[in-house]
């Protein structure tokens, strides 16, 4: 008798654990495109363009490989609307008993697998580097666990970068080569992009009459959909702009969106790359000396170390993480992530470059939109919603443990040691963004003041409690406690008058 092999949209390798598994012969793949799986967030219609059209090619090779392939799509009159529906329905049609899945890679669907009538076998997914076994062993006993040390073991494991046992150039981090503030021009065109063929404009076009109304442009759309062109992409990258990511890796430029960075990380995400091989290729760059040091291990580090980390913290931690609120905050996220004006610059571009491209790069996240959002106080459910809602690359895996931990600090420091907050000045350095702006990053207080600027110490004072006795605080606590009264309480009645503004839908 058969067995249905599911597929998901973020699960299209031909490596795939539940493939491997399968009988050609006999088993029948199931694929779908589900309401419940484009709607239970409202997803950017670029993200959701891409997964259909990735899926509808996968299927494609697969059938061309001799499976037997039962593909729904978002439009068909027999479609049940969920994952389970579907494969119910399959079940029913071809009399199967048994379904044979990669484990999803968020607790929603894990857990609604799990709750089904037929006979689930969920597999491992192995196409990451590490497993989730491998990582509750290296975190049995730790105090905390912090990235920097499971990413040195993963480099041991893989070899990347290393000269036997030790990492090549005697460093284990180049992250200090790897903060370039912005360039004055930028020598590369930015990642490949890719004309629209005959089933990519299907999927645009059904798009754009079922989601078009969302937040965040369709059109124009360049991204790879399949896995010859993900290839391609990433050549692309290596040879035309790997060798200046890492020392303009942290830079935001208003006018230029991608700089030297890949894009390639949905690719990843959806399994059309896969992180071994993105690696090869960036290892080989340096080997040939076409790469310098800190560019391939701070590239290295982005695949090995955080993207693996991320993925192991959000199972660590369990199905309850994403909603974590360590620091209480409770403010609505403001209409200016909606694309509503705003008078800082920064913030502007970011979000209308995350509208336009479903995308902005790791610096933009972290230190404009997710450092505004902490030092505010934004319901931090609210902040990863919308991280899920408006980037190309966004499964839960990614943006909870990034969101909730790294940027909000709402885990109370699983992953990081301290908030990642910073007033005006950081974004100056990094950027070019301070010098169109309304408001003075070099004022403190006062009319014109930049608003960070007086966030940070507001943000700072009102958690005091929390972090003072943190020893990589301490220096900015006492900065704070030199400040004249007078000074501490100008600032703290400025934050909070631009606070209550923002919260009454004013143009801040």
């Amino acid at each position: 008798m058969s067995r249905l092999i599911l597929v998901l949209g973020d699960q299209l390798s031909e490596n795939l654990s539940a493939l491997r598994e399968a009988d050609k012969g006999s088993d029948v793949v199931v694929m779908a495109e589900v309401r419940e799986e484009a709607t239970y967030v409202q997803h950017h219609p670029k993200k959701i363009a891409l997964v259909f059209a990735a899926m509808r090619k996968f299927a494609a090779s697969l059938r061309e490989d001799g499976w037997d392939v039962r593909y729904t799509e978002l439009d068909d009159t027999d479609n049940a609307g969920s994952i389970p529906g579907e494969l119910l329905r399959r079940a029913d049609e071809t009399g199967a008993k048994e379904v044979i899945a990669t484990e999803p890679g968020e607790w929603r669907l894990i857990e609604a697998l799990s709750d089904m009538p037929l006979k689930i076998h969920q597999l491992a997914d192995d196409r990451f580097i590490a497993s989730r076994s491998e990582f509750e062993d290296w975190a049995k006993g730790r105090k905390s666990l912090r990235m920097e040390y499971f990413y040195r073991e993963q480099r041991k494991k893989t070899g990347y970068m290393m000269d036997g046992d030790e990492p090549a150039g005697g460093q284990w981090n180049y992250d200090h080569d790897n903060r370039q503030p912005a360039p004055e021009d930028i020598d590369f065109g930015g990642p490949m992009h890719f004309t629209p063929d005959e089933t990519v404009e299907a999927v645009l076009e059904l798009v754009e009459a079922r989601f078009g109304n969302w937040f965040g442009e369709l059109r124009p759309f360049w991204f790879a959909t399949d896995r010859g062109q993900a290839r391609r992409a990433l050549t692309h990258f290596v040879k035309h702009a790997l060798p200046k990511f890492g020392d303009y890796q942290d830079a935001m430029m208003g006018d230029e969106r991608f700089l030297y960075h890949s894009v390639i990380s949905a690719y990843m995400n959806l399994g059309l790359l896969d992180p071994r091989e993105v690696c090869d290729a960036v290892e080989q760059s340096w080997r040939d000396g076409d790469t310098p040091i800190n560019a391939a291990e701070g590239y290295i580090r982005q695949v090995i170390g955080w993207r693996e980390y991320m993925r192991q913290i959000y199972f660590h931690e369990g199905p309850d993480y994403p909603r974590r609120n360590a620091l209480n905050h409770q403010r609505a996220l403001p209409p200016l992530y909606w694309g509503a004006e705003t008078k800082m610059h920064c913030l502007s571009k970011a979000v209308e470059q995350t509208r336009d491209e479903a995308y902005a790069h790791h610096i933009q996240r972290l230190m404009v939109t997710g450092n505004f959002a902490l030092l505010c106080g934004i319901d931090p459910a609210e902040v990863e919603d919308w991280y899920m809602r408006v980037y190309f690359d966004a499964f839960e895996w990614v943006t909870a443990p990034n969101t909730v931990g790294m940027s909000q600090f709402a885990d109370g420091g699983v992953i990081a040691s301290k908030p990642y907050v910073s007033s005006g000045t950081y974004i100056d350095k990094m950027s070019d963004y301070c010098g169109d702006c309304h408001y003075s990053v070099k004022q403190k207080t006062g009319e014109g003041a930049c608003p960070f600027n007086v966030l940070y110490w507001h943000f700072m004072d009102r958690h005091r409690d929390r972090f003072e006795k943190n020893p990589r605080m301490a220096q900015i606590y006492g900065t704070w406690d030199r400040m004249k009264p007078d000074k501490r309480e100008t600032i703290v009645a400025e934050a909070e008058d631009f606070l209550k503004r923002l919260s009454s839908g004013d143009t801040v």
